[in-house]
């Protein structure tokens, strides 16, 4: 939201996916491209893994010097995934394609890897420089109207008010169930 009104600056979603001491830890940044120069905004405790400056010619250096900086902490990066550019209308309906690119570092030779990441930039790019048709479309708001009719694809709601539990009662909480988180939307 707070890069919208900055359309010369291109922004799309880094995922990263490292591994220390027997864990798995993943960590989200925003990919920045500005003037030809690529960098990243995100937050962290450690500095070196939150902003970096567009200074970075190309994506495969950006990315090699995250993963550097993950070195450094030692974390070992498993995997990178990369998402196509996000719109600047902050009233799109148009989903932010998160893992576009899906890189794992166990699979790819080190050169595969900056092949990889520099043929998602080409993508990007050519994706930005045909202006992928139309502008990306919006929800018509009316007036004294609460919400939007949901689509056939939205998740289903309880009808019912006997579905529903009084105000006290709290639902049994079910300690092996991982809450469904596919269909949630992160407006950048």
């Amino acid at each position: 939201y707070l890069t919208n009104n900055m359309t010369t600056l291109d922004r799309f979603p880094i995922s990263f996916k490292t591994h220390f001491s027997g864990n798995y830890f993943r960590h989200i940044v925003l990919g920045v491209n500005f003037g030809g120069r690529y960098g990243a905004l995100g937050i962290s405790r450690r500095e070196e893994l939150m902003y970096k400056a567009p200074v970075f010619r190309t994506l495969s250096e950006l990315i090699f010097d995250f993963e550097e900086a993950y070195r450094r902490c030692w974390h070992t990066l498993k995997k990178v995934k990369l998402g196509h550019c996000v719109s600047h209308d902050p009233h799109s309906v148009e989903q932010i394609e998160w893992k576009h690119s899906i890189l794992d570092l166990d699979k790819l030779t080190r050169e595969d890897f900056r092949k990889e990441l520099e043929r998602h930039a080409r993508d990007m790019r050519l994706k930005i420089g045909k202006g992928t048709g139309p502008p990306s479309p919006t929800k018509d708001r009316k007036k004294d109207v609460s919400s939007p009719q949901r689509g056939q694809a939205s998740p289903h709601r309880r009808n019912s008010r006997g579905d529903r539990r009084p105000s006290g009662e709290k639902k049994p909480a079910d300690s092996k169930a991982m809450p469904d988180l596919n269909g949630y939307q992160i407006r950048v």
